[in-house]
């Protein structure tokens, strides 16, 4: 049955919709997009230097922002006639937007713009708005990378996801109801699920039975935890994407025991929606290169050498409000070579989250999130737990324990931290009962407040 409607509403019934009484051409971006990704490497670089030299022109001719931004540096579209060049050209920051957002529309796009606002992380949520094109090419992008990892167009699939708290109207909810069920999927509210109504939610889960789980990092991985720590056999779905925050590794393979089958990673923002995602080789993630372009900026190590950098992104369709160069907050590892798949977009190696999110070490290195999952991975008695780093030698470890939990479980974290924050970071421990989500729902592993270093333009 689940296979029948799959094939219909992918074939049929979402064509019908979106192509017919819609009349919107995201389909035909999705066969498009399905296309380009099997192209060499160097023709897809063709293809978005294409796009991007045409999204130039039109911002030196339409938006008031670049005109006079590029006018002070003495800059023309001629000068730009590389990647190279481009990123030469100054990022363009959270703060900027807000203060240019008049400026930075096109006033002939203006008309029939959407807008989102981002949850703001810093507590500065960010308004932008966006074409209709853009919208449909965002959609059928998310899709061709979702459908990796078999989560296809009308196949049985649950989110655990950011949803409202407060109650919609009645007629919200039948609207709601109706459309999530024409798309074979159900939704759980991942902002409403705590420990005392996990019983709740898997059994919730149990009974769906999807063939696909989508759901924020944090959430998933509790939900995890609480099977594995009750000893449950639960539904075996087929696949598990794992989105809106990054995943860590050892996180990774605790949902994967609790759940038996694969967790894919997919990373994207509410600025631009999917950026890069796994394939089946589950070897880095695939970057989006012919809808974005994507940009790794001032490149530090990490203790294993890594090359990490900051996000920079350009949505390469947006012509009403078009943010170039424009730095989203998060840090991800370069990777080098090809994916065995065969298609020819490039890949990250993983996203290391918020650079809120990351912390810093005396020597110079910057740590990601990745490194406290590790330190905390063999350490008995404790429940969940969050590394807070207010000065540079100085971090706060805020512990939900289990009973038992001691001094000998301190030492041992003590001597994991000091493997790659180095002898001379002290680490003070704090035992509480509950560290609470993020605004946006998000659990952070490692917060950062120590003042942000200047970013060069």
């Amino acid at each position: 049955m689940s296979r029948w409607y799959e094939t219909a509403f992918s074939r049929v019934l979402f064509p019908l919709y979106e192509s017919g009484l819609r009349r919107r051409p995201t389909l035909a971006y999705l066969r498009e997009y399905e296309h380009n990704q099997w192209l060499p490497a160097e023709q897809i670089a063709e293809l978005q230097w294409k796009k991007l030299k045409r999204l130039i022109e039109f911002c030196w001719n339409e938006v008031p922002y670049y005109q006079r931004r590029w006018k002070e540096l003495g800059i023309t579209p001629a000068d730009l006639r590389s990647f190279e060049d481009y990123a030469q050209l100054p990022v363009l920051t959270k703060p900027e937007i807000r203060a240019n957002f008049e400026d930075l529309h096109a006033p002939s796009m203006r008309e029939g713009l959407l807008y989102k606002t981002t949850g703001g992380s810093t507590g500065e949520p960010l308004k932008f708005g966006y074409t209709r094109e853009s919208y449909e090419r965002r959609i059928a992008a998310m899709w061709r990378g979702y459908a990796w990892a078999g989560a296809r167009m009308g196949r049985r699939t649950l989110y655990l996801w950011g949803m409202h708290i407060i109650d919609p109207s009645r007629i919200h909810r039948i609207k709601e109801a109706i459309y999530h069920a024409a798309f074979n999927r159900y939704m759980l509210n991942a902002f409403l699920m705590s420990e005392e109504r996990m019983p709740e939610y898997v059994e919730r889960f149990n009974r769906f039975r999807p063939e696909v789980l989508v759901g924020y990092a944090g959430p998933l991985l509790r939900m995890a935890e609480w099977i594995l720590q009750h000893e449950l056999k639960v539904h075996r779905p087929q696949s598990i994407l794992s989105a809106a925050e990054a995943l860590h590794d050892a996180q990774r393979k605790v949902i994967e025991k609790a759940f038996g089958c694969p967790v894919f990673n997919t990373y994207g923002c509410r600025e631009v929606m999917l950026i890069a995602s796994q394939c089946e080789q589950r070897d880095g993630l695939h970057i989006t290169a012919d809808h974005l372009r994507v940009e790794l900026g001032s490149m530090q190590a990490s203790p294993a050498g890594d090359r990490i950098g900051e996000v920079i992104l350009t949505d390469l369709h947006n012509y009403g409000m078009p943010l170039l160069r424009y730095v989203n907050g998060d840090l991800a590892t370069a990777a080098d070579g090809a994916c065995s798949c065969g298609r020819g977009l490039p890949l990250l190696q993983r996203i290391d989250g918020r650079k809120l999110d990351t912390l810093r070490t005396t020597a110079g290195h910057i740590l990601p999130g990745e490194y406290i999952v590790y330190a905390f991975l063999g350490v008995d008695r404790v429940k969940h737990y969050q590394v807070v780093q207010r000065e540079l030698s100085v971090l706060d470890a805020y512990i939900v324990p289990e009973p038992g939990f001691g001094e000998s479980n301190r030492q041992q974290l003590r001597h994991e931290l000091a493997q790659v924050l180095g002898d001379s970071v002290s680490v003070r421990f704090h035992e509480v009962e509950h560290i609470p989500t993020s605004a946006s729902g998000k659990f952070r592993v490692a917060v950062c407040e120590l003042d942000q270093e200047p970013r060069p333009s």
